[in-house]
């Protein structure tokens, strides 16, 4: 790779963190061009040097975000630990995105709201390949006896349908912390599987 397209690349991957950063602080809508640019001490005209334009970039801000959870969740069904143990770091991980990461990691849960039909496959797909790595712990569970649950793939729906739900009632200065809450819902959704 030439020192011109390293260079674009890591420009490129500033303005996505940046804008990670605004998106989940303003929601993918609030954040604006200007705003994103401002926050780099660029132009608005520069970034489209970078992005066709802002469903483009919140597109790449969607994949960086997704990816780096897909990459986690590979880390935890590598581990030499029980299904079990997988499920409740990956039940973790989930919540900690659902807060940390809420309006980048919500755009999973509704992309057609944000996302016109040129992004929407690719999205869907990475959301499959998401999905896919619960139903291949939950799958392995039930083959291996720690899980008795007779339909795996509506168990994974109940259990990050569950999940999601917390950015509807989360508070930052709520009675529960993160791994307060982290801790809860994997001893209650475990046995939903168990």
């Amino acid at each position: 790779m030439k020192l011109s397209e390293i260079k674009l690349q890591k420009k490129k991957q500033e303005i996505i963190l940046s804008a990670v950063k605004l998106v989940n602080k303003k929601g993918s809508h609030g954040a604006t061009m200007e705003e994103i640019a401002a926050e780099l001490l660029m132009t608005k005209g520069s970034l489209y040097y970078y992005f066709k334009n802002k469903e483009d970039l919140l597109f790449q801000c969607h994949e960086m975000v997704l990816g780096q959870a897909i990459s986690e969740l590979q880390h935890y069904v590598n581990e030499v630990i029980s299904n079990e143990q997988k499920l409740r770091k990956m039940i973790a991980n989930h919540i900690r995105y659902m807060i940390e990461e809420k309006e980048t990691f919500n755009m999973i849960i509704k992309p057609d709201q944000t996302f016109s039909k040129d992004y929407l496959q690719p999205i869907l797909r990475k959301r499959n390949e998401y999905a896919a790595w619960f139903d291949k712990v939950i799958k392995k569970g039930v083959e291996e006896g720690e899980f008795t649950i007779k339909e795996p793939k509506i168990a994974r729906m109940i259990l990050l349908g569950s999940m999601n739900w917390i950015q509807q009632w989360y508070k930052l200065n709520g009675d529960k912390t993160i791994e307060d809450l982290q801790a809860i819902y994997a001893d209650y959704l475990l046995k939903v599987v168990k």
